[in-house]
């Protein structure tokens, strides 16, 4: 169940996080995308302004007188000198930025001239105009040798069209390479990604699997606890039933037995509501500032009897006039489960001593008793329901592990807290530490 458990999270964790990187690079690439397109058609119009404003520089075009066409050796811009008051300018350096070369065509589509900074053959021109007037639009691209062009054509005066060439291999390449990039970075991560989340799933599920864990622990102590009663509870209805013609009186030992079994069946069922009741608190409408250092005390005279019934010798040290916020018959309630615990554990003739002290922002209460002690691998869980260090001597006591566990929940809602040390083989401390609000 846990490991389907950890799965549905890791899949979901990573099927969030894929989407969220997706958008994430579609995001970036669109972005990349947009600016570069920009980029380049903001080009292409400088290449095609620059062109017009030297069309009409004499010598920028000219034609063959027999074929229409340019001499070959003068197939190119003429460098503008003074003669022609051309100062380069910052137009002219951004056209002349990235590969580019203009023709120029006819009302027929024929080449009749062009311009380029770059050597290149008169068939790669005419390749690129066959091209670009296959189209039949105003813009476009297309890869020719290998290389991606982009154009923009422009009518001129006598019917021809004008067309500024762009290469846009290295920009391309950019986007392809970022396309990589993604795809690789991407895979990496998810990778790295599935590994973490296994890990963090894994850490994720420990407390639910704790928490059942311990809810089926919970389930069969309860059912072991109350299978006693009932089964003595049943034994003696049976006895009672196998003699129907005695009296009450002569039979009362069996009912004793069923009362007994009943009284103890419903003090567990009602240290099983509170402990679900304290859980499910979250308000806290009686809590008030009260004298602590008077509630230890009165719970201490309701136990001296006990005390001293069973032959033990109590020693207490109560700081007088100690405050604290919270709720006073339940703090009360922990003294009471302490106590009761050091009277059941401490030795014959044994003592048990209970001191509450004020320190900085804080009371502690302690209480010690001497004894067997807890063996160290208990500490750890004696303030688990239904533990029990020895769990036939609890059950001859009448215990049922429940004790410890309430007093955790009481002082935990007190925002404060509680945990034992201990010597074994000779004593045995709790030690509670409250808050003042």
């Amino acid at each position: 169940m846990f490991k389907k458990l950890r799965n549905r999270f890791l899949l979901l964790n990573l099927i969030t996080i894929s989407v969220m990187m997706l958008v994430a690079f579609a995001s970036i690439y669109m972005i990349t995308y947009r600016d570069v397109r920009n980029d380049i058609q903001m080009e292409l119009h400088r290449v095609m302004d620059f062109s017009q404003k030297e069309n009409g520089k004499e010598g920028r075009f000219r034609r063959d007188d027999a074929s229409g066409m340019m001499p070959p050796g003068n197939r190119g811009p003429l460098d503008p000198g003074p003669a022609d008051g051309l100062l380069p300018d910052n137009g002219y350096a951004q056209a002349e930025r990235s590969v580019s070369f203009t023709l120029q065509t006819d009302a027929s589509g024929t080449l009749i001239s062009w311009e380029s900074k770059f050597d290149f053959d008169q068939t790669f021109y005419e390749s690129a105009l066959r091209k670009a007037l296959s189209m039949h639009k105003g813009t476009g691209q297309f890869k020719l040798d290998e290389s991606t062009w982009i154009f923009t054509a422009r009518p001129v005066m006598g019917g021809g069209q004008k067309l500024v060439f762009l290469d846009i291999t290295s920009r391309q390449g950019i986007l392809t390479n970022l396309i990589y990039t993604f795809a690789v970075v991407g895979s990496v991560m998810l990778v790295a990604l599935f590994f973490v989340s296994r890990y963090f799933a894994n850490r994720s599920i420990q407390p639910v699997r704790e928490a059942f864990d311990k809810q089926k622990q919970f389930i069969a102590d309860a059912s072991h606890e109350l299978k006693t009663p009932l089964s003595i509870i049943n034994t003696n209805a049976d006895v009672l039933l196998a003699a129907g013609e005695d009296t009450i009186s002569s039979q009362a030992k069996w009912l004793h037995y069923i009362k007994s079994e009943t009284e103890r069946m419903t003090r567990l069922t009602n240290d099983l509501l509170y402990l679900t009741e304290m859980e499910d608190s979250r308000d806290h409408p009686l809590f008030a500032k009260f004298d602590l250092s008077e509630a230890v005390e009165t719970i201490i005279l309701t136990m001296e009897a006990v005390i001293f019934e069973k032959e033990l010798i109590l020693d207490y040290d109560i700081e007088p006039a100690i405050t604290v916020y919270g709720n006073r018959e339940q703090i009360k309630q922990v003294v009471m489960i302490l106590l009761d615990n050091a009277i059941k554990y401490t030795n014959a003739k044994g003592k048990i001593t209970l001191t509450l002290k004020k320190q900085p922002h804080e009371a502690v209460l302690a209480v010690h008793n001497t004894g067997t002690g807890i063996a160290p691998e208990h500490l750890g869980r004696i303030f688990d329901r239904f533990y029990r260090t020895d769990p036939s001597r609890a059950r001859k006591q009448g215990g049922y592990g429940l004790g410890l566990a309430i007093a955790k929940s009481i002082v935990e809602q007190h925002k404060g807290k509680i945990y034992a040390k201990s010597i074994p083989g000779e004593s045995a401390s709790f030690f509670v530490h409250l808050p003042e609000k």
